[in-house]
């Protein structure tokens, strides 16, 4: 993964946590809101049960006698309301009376008749004179079963002489809190659809306004124009023109390093040569120099002069091919007569270098293509593997395929692949020294071949071969029309 590929993803994962974490958060705080909305309306009714209940006191002894029959009327009504996705149709609200000491007068349910609960901060602290409420499940370990509670005093003569409560099992509006966390998240969800949908209209039309689609219709033209559309190709074709929206998205995003990081590897890569031209440009101005050494720096100056010269051109080849996106012709290539084409034009190199090349294409495969493109990807791979190859050894360049995919395999008997070059080989300008003690060659060839493979949607690996040397895998994926 490239520098500006790893900046691009990293700024997607980055908002990706945000809007995960915000989505935490509000998540989590659907729950709370609904509570204090439901305690808010909690505290009414119980003042309101509590100014029922004051009109029968006497001489400061509580009769809750009256709300025996309320709630039991309550209880037994039969309703039906249907409050936005819930559906409601019994009452579940419960209360309790107790007197000054906290003991139990009254319990709509009937369970805690002559209880203690003075220890249950609703009745305790609404004793004390303050606000009193409290959280209790009704069975052990069971969260389902939380119930709210809500205390009110009961006064006579500005005295507190007891409290009521009001109870409201949390489950009541759970279904509430439920739906409104469902709703929650389809709206993340549908944000960040809508924003990376957003995105890529952006990348399409102000990145490159009319330039993906043009080359898309023009595409499709020329295609009717040959051998007909298909639905598989036509989809292919848009995939293709989409990433390239993106591609173009993820460079207006991170161009600026990406230029920085070219101009210093160019500018390491040339350093070398240059200096070497100008040491040799300082000596041959010496008068006193013999003939045959200046004709030997002029040598070195003409050599470092085309090294220069081949690190510009492949530049200039790699940089219009990594903004090329997609390809802007492609048609059926039958892969074995353009392997046979290629080992025919590196037999010459090879024999001069005493190694023999073998050629195993017993497979017909089409892929879907810039036969300039794959033929230069395929030569780059043999050249490499010749300049590895020792004298006397035998280079094989072989073609197979499967039910999806064509694999074009060039595999040497060199000496490998070190282990700490096996996760830089396809970077630009990182090369291996030559066996032969040749100088190294411009490191773009391998980085050249991974564009092109990427353009045909397939993907190039170079592993170490089982018994010595290296493989070179270069996959593309099989021509539907082919």
């Amino acid at each position: 993964m490239t520098r500006r590929t790893r900046i691009f993803v990293g700024i997607l994962l980055i908002y990706t946590a945000g809007i995960a974490f915000l989505l935490y958060r509000v998540v989590g705080d659907i729950d709370p809101r609904y509570r204090e909305s439901a305690e808010e309306s909690m505290v009414e009714t119980s003042q309101l049960l509590a100014s029922l209940i004051e009109q029968d006191v006497i001489a400061g002894a509580i009769n809750p006698a009256r709300l025996g029959p309320l709630f039991r009327s309550v209880y037994a009504r039969q309703f039906s309301a249907q409050i936005y996705n819930l559906h409601k149709s019994r009452v579940e609200l419960r209360a309790y009376v107790t007197d000054r000491s906290g003991r139990v007068l009254f319990d709509s349910q009937g369970r805690h008749q002559g209880e203690d609960f003075s220890r249950w901060p609703d009745v305790g602290r609404t004793l004390a004179g303050t606000y009193g409420a409290r959280t209790t499940r009704d069975v052990e370990g069971d969260p389902a079963s939380s119930v709210m509670y809500v205390g009110a005093p009961i006064r006579w003569n500005n005295e507190i002489v007891g409290v009521v409560t009001v109870g409201k099992p949390a489950q009541s509006f759970g279904q509430f809190v439920e739906d409104a966390r469902a709703r929650t998240l389809w709206v993340g969800a549908g944000s960040a659809l809508a924003l990376l949908v957003l995105a890529v209209i952006v990348s399409i039309w102000l990145v490159r306004p009319f330039g993906l689609i043009t080359d898309y219709l023009s595409w499709m033209r020329t295609q009717h124009a040959g051998r007909g559309l298909s639905i598989g190709r036509m989809t292919r074709k848009a995939v293709d023109a989409v990433r390239a929206a993106f591609g173009e998205m993820r460079d207006a995003l991170t161009g600026r390093n990406y230029v920085a990081d070219y101009v210093q590897t160019f500018t390491h890569e040339i350093k070398s040569p240059l200096s070497a031209i100008r040491g040799a440009a300082e000596l041959i101005q010496e008068p006193s120099m013999p003939e045959d050494e200046r004709r030997h720096f002029l040598g070195n100056i003409s050599r470092e002069t085309q090294r220069i010269q081949e690190i510009v051109d492949r530049m200039m080849e790699l940089t219009a091919l990594e903004t090329r996106r997609v390809l802007a012709h492609s048609e059926p290539v039958a892969l074995a007569p353009l392997l046979q084409e290629v080992a025919a034009s590196a037999r010459n190199i090879a024999a001069a270098r005493d190694v023999r090349l073998l050629v195993a294409t017993h497979t017909e495969a089409h892929v879907e293509g810039d036969p300039f493109l794959l033929r230069r990807a395929i030569s780059n791979l043999l050249d490499n593997a010749i300049d590895f190859s020792p004298a006397g050894s035998e280079v094989a360049l072989a073609l197979n395929a499967t039910t999806r995919q064509a694999r074009i395999t060039v595999r040497d008997h060199g000496s490998g692949i070190p282990d700490y070059a096996k996760d830089k080989v396809f970077e630009k300008f990182y090369s291996l020294a030559r066996p032969q003690g040749t100088k190294k060659s411009t490191g773009l060839g391998l980085a050249f071949v991974k564009e092109i493979a990427v353009l045909h949607r397939g993907r190039i690996e170079l592993t170490n071969a089982p018994r010595g040397g290296a493989i070179a895998t270069l996959t593309l994926p099989l021509s539907t029309a082919g």
